[in-house]
């Protein structure tokens, strides 16, 4: 087997290391989406062949063994998971990250060579593993848990009690009592102390996202992987790797930075979330009651709509990704563009349920970047607009986030639909949003529903827009 001199390893993880700031320079932009994925697997594979082909490592066939059929089953789970589940697929991802970094924490501090470290140089590595675990077990919980309020396994709404924020301190400040134990034991003899901070670190993942409502959800997975990156930074201190310690921390800062903006974007305290001290802004006084009537339009008179407006907006949601509408609907898009209206998607920053969600399945159906805005890009002109349809969105579109006071969205930026001449609500009912709000845009005087799944609705308007 090949063993590369430590100096060829040093320059291929600098290799990767750019090729990892490349990759995330690339996902900044819808363009350069694809460009950033490639620089990211390029990149991994030569941090994966540098580290296996290094001076130190044993094992190579098992190693290889379980690369390979990782890859099998990545590969296969990749091609099995619909975009709706995307979602899911990041969470779980996330908690077998945390759970790395529990086991490999766990094996350093039981690895003979760790205990023949002596004064500060082994105090910093206790520090390390105590600190890496912690984290990773964090990641683990939570990761699951989201995993589950996004699958429907979990109730989406936020679990939560009088005195919580003052458990989860007193937990905090026990974690830190073993960690000083666990600095102090001789030998393996803080094992218990560490298994003992597991347990409580695992309890507190549980917690801090059951307690997060169903809304903030989005911001609860990029934080997660944030976490998850900070989880595999803390690894590779235990394991001397310099790589594990830079990806990680660009995942991590990375993660942290989209979790704020994204707090911003939903006019969220960013700690408020984080730590589950609150996720809803609601004064939790007396909900407005829902004025007005629902009244509803048939295909055919949408259809006619359409063809009198000469602007149009799209504002798409998870019903969307759950129907697979984003084909017709682009179909229907370049119709009505010939047709000589002006058609754009106005995209709100937690649509779905996954940053960038919809603008990822926009793009799967070839949809042109240029007519995708965000939604304050779009806001100051739905006044002008003609029609605006909105496609299995909710919450985005509330108006309760604006003057209902009691709204557990209250205070988030929304896509001002209502402002438009006429509103299309296409819905199977009138069901809630993932937030558990009703949502008095369907009561509007010029709001209209179009009951039925999101893709056969747009095939049968499609087809009247041919006619």
């Amino acid at each position: 087997m090949i063993v590369l001199a430590k100096e060829i390893q040093t320059a291929a993880y600098l290799f990767a290391s750019i090729l990892f700031i490349l990759s995330l320079g690339g996902l900044s932009s819808q363009e350069s989406a694809k460009r950033g994925v490639v620089y990211g697997i390029v990149g991994m594979i030569v941090a994966i062949i540098a580290t296996v082909l290094g001076q130190g490592v044993a094992g190579h066939v098992y190693i290889i063994g379980a690369i390979a059929i990782a890859s099998v089953i990545g590969l296969m789970l990749a091609r099995k998971v619909e975009m709706t589940s995307m979602p899911q697929l990041v969470a779980i991802l996330h908690s077998f990250v945390g759970l790395a970094a529990v086991l490999v924490g766990f094996g350093s501090y039981l690895d003979p060579k760790s205990h023949e470290l002596t004064g500060a140089a082994h105090i910093i590595h206790l520090v390390e593993v105590f600190a890496g675990i912690f984290i990773g077990a964090i990641t683990f919980t939570g990761s699951i848990i989201a995993w589950g309020k996004l699958d429907g396994k979990v109730p989406s709404k936020p679990w939560s009690f009088k005195g919580l924020q003052t458990m989860n301190l007193i937990l905090l400040l026990v974690c830190i009592a073993l960690g000083v134990l666990f600095c102090r034991a001789h030998g393996t003899e803080g094992m218990l102390y560490l298994m003992i901070m597991t347990a409580i670190a695992s309890f507190i993942g549980i917690v801090l996202v059951m307690a997060i409502g169903g809304g903030d959800m989005p911001v609860v997975v990029s934080m997660l992987n944030s976490y998850s990156g900070w989880a595999a930074s803390a690894a590779g201190f235990m394991l001397g790797n310099d790589l594990l310690i830079v990806t990680g921390a660009l995942v991590g800062s990375s993660g942290a930075i989209l979790s704020m903006h994204m707090c911003h974007a939903m006019n969220r305290p960013f700690f408020s979330v984080i730590f589950a001290s609150g996720s809803g802004n609601g004064s939790g006084g007396e909900k407005k009651a829902m004025e007005g009537e629902v009244t509803a339009l048939n295909h055919e008179e949408v259809a006619a709509l359409l063809k009198e407006a000469k602007s149009v907006v799209i504002v798409p949601g998870y019903g969307m990704a759950v129907a697979k509408a984003q084909y017709p609907i682009y179909d229907m898009v370049q119709t009505l563009r010939k047709a000589g209206k002006n058609v754009r998607f106005a995209i709100h920053p937690v649509a779905g349920r996954l940053p960038g969600h919809m603008n990822v399945l926009l793009a799967e159906a070839n949809v042109p970047y240029d007519i995708v805005l965000e939604m304050d890009e779009i806001n100051d002109d739905m006044p002008d607009t003609d029609v605006v349809m909105v496609i299995g969105a909710n919450d985005v579109v509330n108006p309760s986030a604006q003057d209902d006071p009691a709204s557990s969205i209250y205070g988030m930026p929304v896509i001002e639909a209502w402002k438009a001449e006429k509103v299309i609500i296409m819905k199977r009912s009138m069901s809630a949003g993932y937030s558990g709000e009703d949502n008095p845009l369907f009561y509007k005087p010029n709001s209209e529903m179009l009951y039925g799944d999101a893709k056969a609705s747009v095939e049968k308007l499609l087809s009247y827009l041919k006619a």
